[in-house]
C-alpha cells in the first residue's frame, strides 16, 4: 500500500513542508507490518513541529459505515455513511469571530479543518469501518506526543491519519505514530485494542447513585443536600454513591471557600452526613478554571494560562466566563495539589468528579503539543487522586485512558429531552440534550468496562422541573443501565411515588443484557441487538421522538 508521508515544520525562522523520508531536517523511520504501522522522527537539529500526516489509498464500500470518535467527552460520536455530513459548528456560532472562537472553546475545531461534504469524517485516538458485522479498527497506541485523528474521503477512496503536534519543539527523536490494525468482529476487535494499550489499572465496575446538578444547578445548599440525602433511605441497598455539584463553592476555582450561607457547617460535615448513611462521598470540581471574579484569579493573575496577546486565556464561558491555571507553574500546580490534598483527605471525600479538562490544553505552549498538555494534565491529576476514584468528564478521550476511573461519554442531557432551543442552530458539537447523549452511549458503548466505568449522564424519574415524556424517561434510563456503569439521578427520591421508586430499584441494578450490535436502520432509528440467558431480542427507538418502535 502506497502512503504518503506530509511534515508541517518550523526551521531556520520559516515555515517549511516536507514530503519525502528524508531531507537535510529530518528523517522518518518507518515500521510497517500489516497489524501495526509506526513512524519515528529523528530530526536533524532543532525543528517546530506543526502537523503530520499519512494518506493512502482505502477502498470504501457503499456499504461500509465509517465510526467518527468525538474529541472529548461530550462530542458526538457515531458511525456515518458515505452519504451523510459531518458538520463543524453553523448559522449562529458564525456569525462573528466572538462567536466563532466561544463556540470553539470546547472542540477540535482550532486544529481540525471540517470539510463538511459527504463521506468525508474524522474521528480522534482511534476509528473503525465497519461492513455489516466486520470491522476494521485503526487505533492509536501513543498520545503522548500529540493527538492522533483519523480522516476518510470515502467517495474519493482516500484515508488519512493525522498528528497534531503543533507547538511541539524538538531536537531528539520522539514518535509521530504507532497504529495497530485490527479486523474482526465489534468485541473482537476492541478487545483486542485495549489489550495492546497496557493502560495502567483503574478501577471498573459499578457506581449507582445521585448527582446534584440536574435539579437545581448551582442553587444547592445544606438542607437541599441533606433532605435529597435522606430520600435516598427507601433505596439505600441500592445506592453506592452520592455525589455533591457545582454550587457549594464561593466562585469556581476557590474551591476551599465553600459558601457560608450555603453551608454553614462547611463540606466535611456533608461528607460525614453521607458515610453515615454507608455511601461514597463525591464532590464536584473544575480543577483548572477558575472565575473572573474569583479570589484565586485576582490574586494570582500569573497563574493564569495567557493568549498570544498576553490576555488571560478564557477556558469556559461558563460563569460568567472563566481562566484556566496554567498546569506548568509550580505556584498553580502546589495549589491544586493542596486543594486535592483537603477535598479527599481533610473533608473526607471518595471521589471527585473533574470537569472542564479540555480547558488546560486549549492552544499548545511550552514547546509541547495539545496532546501533550493534556497527557501531562491527566498523569498529574491522577497523581493528585492518589487511590480515590476519579471521574472525567468534558476531557479529551485519549488522555482519559488508564488515568480515570470513570468517564462521562456523552454530553449533558439538559432538562428537556431535544435540549435547548438553539441546539437546532448547531452551536457546536457539544451542545446538550438526551437525543445526543444516548447517540454517544451507543456508539461509545465499546468504552464501558475496557477502558473505564461509563457514565452516560443521569437519568430522570422525577415529575416536576423536567420537559420529559414517560416514554423518553424510561428510554434514557434503559439506555443508560444498558451501556453505562455510572448510574445517577439527580431526583429527590424523597417525594417518588411506589411506582417511581420501583423504577428507581429496576435502572439502578445493572441488567445481564448485552447489547451484541447496533445500528442505523432508518433516519432517527436505532436498532440494537440484546441477548441474554433467554436469547436475542431487538429493540428500535426513534432517537428524534424519544419513543420506542419495537421491542420483541
Amino acid at each position: 500500500m502506497m502512503k504518503k508521508y506530509t511534515l508541517a515544520y518550523r526551521a531556520y525562522g520559516q515555515d517549511q513542508v516536507g514530503n519525502e523520508r528524508e531531507n537535510e531536517d529530518y528523517s522518518l523511520e518507518i515500521v510497517e507490518t500489516p497489524e501495526r504501522f509506526r513512524v519515528i522522527l529523528h530530526p536533524k537539529h532543532t525543528i517546530c513541529l506543526e502537523n503530520f500526516f499519512v494518506s493512502f489509498y482505502y477502498d470504501f464500500k457503499p456499504q461500509d459505515w465509517f465510526y467518527a470518535g468525538g474529541y472529548q467527552s461530550w462530542t458526538t460520536s457515531r458511525e456515518y455513511r458515505c452519504t451523510e455530513v459531518q458538520r463543524n459548528f453553523l448559522s449562529i456560532a458564525r456569525a462573528t469571530d466572538w462567536t466563532k472562537r466561544l463556540a470553539g472553546i470546547s472542540s477540535d475545531a482550532a486544529f481540525v479543518p471540517y470539510s463538511e461534504k459527504p463521506g468525508e469524517f474524522h474521528s480522534h485516538c482511534y476509528t473503525y469501518i465497519r461492513n455489516r458485522e466486520k470491522v476494521t479498527l485503526f487505533g492509536s497506541l501513543h498520545e503522548q506526543t500529540g493527538y492522533t485523528w483519523f480522516r476518510c474521503k470515502m467517495n474519493e477512496n482516500r484515508f488519512e491519519i493525522h498528528k497534531d503536534v503543533e507547538g511541539k519543539k524538538t531536537s531528539e527523536s520522539l514518535v509521530l505514530l504507532d497504529i495497530v490494525i485490527l479486523k474482526g468482529s465489534y468485541d473482537e476487535v476492541f478487545d483486542g485494542y485495549f489489550s495492546m494499550m497496557e493502560m495502567p489499572k483503574t478501577r471498573t465496575g459499578f457506581m449507582s447513585g445521585y448527582t446534584s446538578w440536574y435539579n437545581y444547578f448551582q442553587k444547592i445548599d445544606e438542607s437541599i443536600i441533606l433532605r435529597d440525602l435522606d430520600g435516598l433511605d427507601r433505596v439505600s441497598d441500592e445506592v453506592t454513591v452520592f455525589q455533591v455539584d457545582d454550587g457549594y463553592e464561593t466562585y469556581v476555582g476557590d474551591w476551599l471557600d465553600p459558601n457560608p450561607e450555603k453551608f454553614p457547617h462547611g463540606m466535611r460535615y456533608i461528607a460525614e452526613k453521607i458515610h453515615a448513611k454507608g455511601y461514597k462521598a463525591g464532590l464536584w470540581l473544575a480543577p483548572f478554571n477558575c472565575q473572573i471574579v474569583s479570589r484565586i484569579a485576582k490574586e494570582h493573575p500569573d497563574w493564569l494560562i495567557r493568549d498570544a496577546k498576553g490576555k488571560p486565556l478564557l477556558g469556559c464561558p461558563g460563569w460568567g466566563g472563566a481562566y484556566t491555571l496554567d498546569l506548568y507553574h509550580e505556584q498553580a500546580r502546589a495549589y491544586i495539589r493542596h486543594v486535592f490534598d483537603v477535598v479527599l483527605n481533610a473533608w473526607g471525600y471518595d471521589m471527585v468528579k473533574l470537569d472542564f479538562l479540555y480547558s488546560q490544553c486549549i492552544q499548545p505552549r511550552a514547546g509541547k503539543s495539545r496532546g501533550e498538555i493534556m497527557c501531562d494534565a491527566m498523569a498529574f491529576l491522577r497523581e493528585c487522586v492518589g487511590d480515590k476514584l476519579l471521574l472525567g468528564c468534558g476531557v479529551p478521550i485519549g488522555p482519559a485512558l488508564g488515568k480515570v476511573d470513570a468517564c462521562r461519554i456523552s454530553c449533558d442531557v439538559d432538562l428537556a429531552y431535544g435540549g435547548k432551543y438553539y441546539n437546532a442552530l448547531h452551536v457546536n458539537n457539544e451542545i446538550p440534550s438526551a437525543q445526543n447523549a444516548i447517540l454517544n452511549t451507543v456508539f461509545r458503548r465499546h468504552l464501558n468496562g475496557r477502558a473505564f466505568m461509563s457514565d452516560p449522564d443521569v437519568f430522570f424519574l422525577r415529575n416536576t422541573n423536567l420537559k420529559f415524556t414517560d416514554e423518553q424517561k424510561l428510554l434514557l434510563a434503559r439506555i443508560n443501565n444498558l451501556l453505562g456503569n455510572v448510574l445517577f439521578v439527580s431526583d429527590n427520591a424523597g417525594d417518588f411515588d411506589d411506582e417511581q421508586l420501583a423504577r428507581l430499584r429496576l435502572f439502578f441494578k445493572k441488567t445481564n443484557q448485552k447489547v451484541t450490535f447496533a445500528q442505523w436502520c432508518a433516519p432517527n432509528v436505532l436498532r440494537l441487538t440484546l441477548a441474554d440467558e433467554d436469547g436475542e431480542k431487538i429493540w428500535e427507538f426513534d432517537l428524534k421522538k424519544g419513543v420506542t418502535l419495537r421491542d420483541e
